[in-house]
Protein backbone atom coordinates (compact mmCIF):
# COMPACT_ATOMS: atom_id res chain seq x y z
CA UNK A 1 0.00 0.00 0.00
CA UNK A 2 0.86 3.40 -0.81
CA UNK A 3 2.28 5.60 2.37
CA UNK A 4 3.48 9.25 2.64
CA UNK A 5 5.22 11.98 4.41
CA UNK A 6 4.32 15.26 4.81
CA UNK A 7 6.22 18.37 5.79
CA UNK A 8 4.50 20.20 8.50
CA UNK A 9 4.53 23.30 9.39
CA UNK A 10 1.42 24.10 10.94
CA UNK A 11 0.52 26.86 8.23
CA UNK A 12 -2.37 26.87 5.96
CA UNK A 13 -0.27 25.34 3.17
CA UNK A 14 0.16 22.70 5.00
CA UNK A 15 -2.09 21.55 6.49
CA UNK A 16 -4.01 22.40 3.93
CA UNK A 17 -1.84 20.01 1.60
CA UNK A 18 -2.37 17.12 5.04
CA UNK A 19 -6.50 17.91 4.08
CA UNK A 20 -6.67 17.20 0.74
CA UNK A 21 -4.21 14.68 0.23
CA UNK A 22 -4.69 12.47 3.23
CA UNK A 23 -6.23 9.90 1.91
CA UNK A 24 -5.11 9.93 -1.90
CA UNK A 25 -1.75 9.50 -0.52
CA UNK A 26 -2.22 7.62 2.70
CA UNK A 27 -0.23 10.40 4.70
CA UNK A 28 1.31 8.68 7.99
CA UNK A 29 4.22 10.50 8.83
CA UNK A 30 5.06 14.65 9.44
CA UNK A 31 8.06 16.18 10.02
CA UNK A 32 8.19 19.47 11.51
CA UNK A 33 11.75 21.51 11.71
CA UNK A 34 12.78 23.59 14.06
CA UNK A 35 15.47 25.64 12.48
CA UNK A 36 15.41 28.86 14.84
CA UNK A 37 13.04 30.45 13.65
CA UNK A 38 10.92 32.90 15.25
CA UNK A 39 8.05 30.88 15.28
CA UNK A 40 9.01 27.59 15.90
CA UNK A 41 7.56 26.81 19.58
CA UNK A 42 3.56 28.03 17.96
CA UNK A 43 4.40 25.81 15.16
CA UNK A 44 5.14 22.84 16.75
CA UNK A 45 2.28 23.15 19.02
CA UNK A 46 -0.09 23.64 16.55
CA UNK A 47 1.43 20.86 14.42
CA UNK A 48 1.73 18.50 17.53
CA UNK A 49 -2.28 19.48 17.20
CA UNK A 50 -2.69 19.07 14.04
CA UNK A 51 -1.17 15.28 14.09
CA UNK A 52 -3.18 14.35 16.98
CA UNK A 53 -6.03 15.74 14.76
CA UNK A 54 -5.32 13.46 12.03
CA UNK A 55 -4.06 10.79 14.15
CA UNK A 56 -0.58 10.69 12.02
CA UNK A 57 2.87 10.45 13.44
CA UNK A 58 4.80 13.42 14.50
CA UNK A 59 8.73 13.66 14.41
CA UNK A 60 10.21 16.82 15.03
CA UNK A 61 13.57 18.08 13.70
CA UNK A 62 16.06 20.09 14.76
CA UNK A 63 18.27 21.93 12.71
CA UNK A 64 20.41 24.72 14.96
CA UNK A 65 23.01 24.79 12.79
CA UNK A 66 20.93 26.58 9.96
CA UNK A 67 20.02 29.46 12.43
CA UNK A 68 23.84 30.13 12.50
CA UNK A 69 23.54 30.60 8.29
CA UNK A 70 20.66 32.35 8.21
CA UNK A 71 20.38 36.27 8.20
CA UNK A 72 16.88 37.08 7.53
CA UNK A 73 14.39 38.73 9.96
CA UNK A 74 12.81 34.96 10.35
CA UNK A 75 15.51 34.20 12.79
CA UNK A 76 17.77 36.81 13.39
CA UNK A 77 16.41 40.24 16.42
CA UNK A 78 15.39 42.46 13.69
CA UNK A 79 11.49 43.66 12.84
CA UNK A 80 9.79 41.06 10.40
CA UNK A 81 8.79 42.93 7.31
CA UNK A 82 4.91 43.72 6.99
CA UNK A 83 2.67 43.23 4.06
CA UNK A 84 3.52 41.19 1.13
CA UNK A 85 6.88 41.56 0.04
CA UNK A 86 8.05 41.95 -3.61
CA UNK A 87 11.03 39.61 -2.56
CA UNK A 88 12.49 36.45 -0.85
CA UNK A 89 15.46 38.21 0.32
CA UNK A 90 13.71 39.65 3.12
CA UNK A 91 12.36 36.14 4.88
CA UNK A 92 14.84 33.83 3.03
CA UNK A 93 16.28 30.50 4.66
CA UNK A 94 19.03 29.12 2.57
CA UNK A 95 18.23 26.12 0.65
CA UNK A 96 15.40 25.72 3.27
CA UNK A 97 12.70 23.69 0.89
CA UNK A 98 15.88 21.44 -0.65
CA UNK A 99 17.28 20.52 2.89
CA UNK A 100 13.65 19.39 4.35
CA UNK A 101 13.07 17.74 1.07
CA UNK A 102 16.56 15.71 1.36
CA UNK A 103 16.20 14.74 4.93
CA UNK A 104 12.13 13.74 3.87
CA UNK A 105 13.83 11.54 0.97
CA UNK A 106 16.24 9.77 4.05
CA UNK A 107 12.66 9.34 5.80
CA UNK A 108 11.28 7.76 2.87
CA UNK A 109 14.48 5.93 1.46
CA UNK A 110 14.99 4.15 4.73
CA UNK A 111 11.36 3.65 5.94
CA UNK A 112 10.06 2.91 2.54
CA UNK A 113 7.28 5.70 1.78
CA UNK A 114 6.77 6.75 -1.59
CA UNK A 115 5.54 10.27 -1.92
CA UNK A 116 6.86 13.37 0.12
CA UNK A 117 3.85 16.65 0.22
CA UNK A 118 4.87 20.24 0.64
CA UNK A 119 2.90 22.96 0.38
CA UNK A 120 4.32 24.60 -2.62
CA UNK A 121 1.35 26.49 -3.80
CA UNK A 122 1.30 29.16 -7.20
CA UNK A 123 1.20 32.05 -5.25
CA UNK A 124 4.50 31.42 -3.06
CA UNK A 125 5.88 30.17 -6.34
CA UNK A 126 5.74 33.95 -7.91
CA UNK A 127 8.12 35.11 -4.79
CA UNK A 128 9.87 31.90 -3.87
CA UNK A 129 11.49 29.62 -6.51
CA UNK A 130 11.66 26.33 -4.34
CA UNK A 131 7.63 26.61 -4.82
CA UNK A 132 7.76 25.97 -8.18
CA UNK A 133 6.57 22.52 -10.52
CA UNK A 134 10.00 23.18 -11.60
CA UNK A 135 11.92 22.72 -8.49
CA UNK A 136 9.82 20.18 -7.65
CA UNK A 137 10.60 17.90 -10.87
CA UNK A 138 14.57 18.76 -10.21
CA UNK A 139 14.57 17.49 -6.80
CA UNK A 140 12.24 14.10 -8.06
CA UNK A 141 15.22 13.52 -11.11
CA UNK A 142 17.38 13.98 -7.64
CA UNK A 143 16.12 11.51 -5.84
CA UNK A 144 16.48 8.85 -9.09
CA UNK A 145 19.76 9.00 -8.39
CA UNK A 146 20.33 9.67 -4.16
CA UNK A 147 17.79 7.03 -3.28
CA UNK A 148 17.07 3.70 -3.69
CA UNK A 149 13.38 4.00 -3.19
CA UNK A 150 12.80 7.22 -5.33
CA UNK A 151 10.13 8.81 -3.75
CA UNK A 152 8.45 11.46 -5.49
CA UNK A 153 7.70 14.48 -4.01
CA UNK A 154 3.69 15.94 -4.25
CA UNK A 155 2.11 19.20 -4.34
CA UNK A 156 -1.82 19.09 -4.10
CA UNK A 157 -1.65 22.93 -4.23
CA UNK A 158 0.89 23.67 -6.94
CA UNK A 159 -1.87 25.05 -8.96
CA UNK A 160 -3.56 27.45 -6.12
CA UNK A 161 -3.46 30.70 -5.18
CA UNK A 162 -4.52 31.33 -1.47
CA UNK A 163 -7.81 32.33 -2.25
CA UNK A 164 -8.48 28.63 -3.79
CA UNK A 165 -6.48 27.42 -1.09
CA UNK A 166 -8.40 28.18 1.87
CA UNK A 167 -11.34 27.37 -0.36
CA UNK A 168 -9.97 23.81 -0.85
CA UNK A 169 -9.09 23.75 3.14
CA UNK A 170 -12.89 24.88 4.03
CA UNK A 171 -13.93 21.97 1.76
CA UNK A 172 -11.96 19.54 3.23
CA UNK A 173 -12.71 20.49 6.92
CA UNK A 174 -9.27 21.53 7.68
CA UNK A 175 -8.84 22.42 11.36
CA UNK A 176 -7.72 25.76 10.44
CA UNK A 177 -8.62 26.97 13.76
CA UNK A 178 -5.34 24.79 15.18
CA UNK A 179 -2.91 26.58 12.68
CA UNK A 180 0.13 28.97 12.92
CA UNK A 181 0.58 31.06 10.08
CA UNK A 182 2.74 33.73 11.97
CA UNK A 183 6.42 34.47 11.24
CA UNK A 184 6.66 35.65 14.93
CA UNK A 185 6.84 33.75 18.11
CA UNK A 186 4.09 35.86 20.01
CA UNK A 187 0.73 33.93 21.66
CA UNK A 188 -1.48 34.92 19.13
CA UNK A 189 -0.88 35.64 15.20
CA UNK A 190 0.34 39.55 14.10
CA UNK A 191 -1.85 39.56 11.31
CA UNK A 192 0.60 41.93 9.74
CA UNK A 193 3.44 39.73 8.56
CA UNK A 194 3.32 38.57 4.88
CA UNK A 195 2.47 35.08 5.57
CA UNK A 196 -0.61 36.76 8.19
CA UNK A 197 -1.80 39.30 5.63
CA UNK A 198 -1.89 36.69 2.96
CA UNK A 199 -3.76 34.41 4.80
CA UNK A 200 -6.02 37.20 5.85
CA UNK A 201 -6.36 38.53 2.44
CA UNK A 202 -7.53 35.03 1.61
CA UNK A 203 -10.21 34.39 4.53
CA UNK A 204 -11.30 37.96 3.55
CA UNK A 205 -11.87 36.67 -0.38
CA UNK A 206 -14.43 33.94 0.89
CA UNK A 207 -16.12 35.85 2.73
CA UNK A 208 -15.11 33.81 6.32
CA UNK A 209 -15.55 35.14 9.53
CA UNK A 210 -15.27 32.64 11.43
CA UNK A 211 -11.83 31.71 11.40
CA UNK A 212 -10.65 35.77 10.94
CA UNK A 213 -12.28 35.86 14.26
CA UNK A 214 -10.57 32.72 15.55
CA UNK A 215 -7.02 33.34 14.44
CA UNK A 216 -7.16 36.85 13.90
CA UNK A 217 -8.97 37.90 16.82
CA UNK A 218 -12.20 40.83 16.05
CA UNK A 219 -9.35 43.81 16.12
CA UNK A 220 -8.01 42.17 12.60
CA UNK A 221 -10.99 41.63 10.78
CA UNK A 222 -11.96 45.03 9.34
CA UNK A 223 -8.66 45.47 7.39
Amino acid sequence: MTKSIILLSGGLDSVASLALGKEKYNITLALTFDYGQKSAEQEIKACKKICEYYKIRHKIIKLDWLKEITHTALVENTDIPQGIQKTSNAVWVPNRNGLFLNIAASFADGEDFDYILIGANKEEGQTFPDNTQDFIEKINAEFEFSTKKHPKVAAPLINFNKDDIVKQAIEHSAPLDLIWSCYGGAETHCGICESCTRLKNALIANGDTKYLKLIFGHENITD
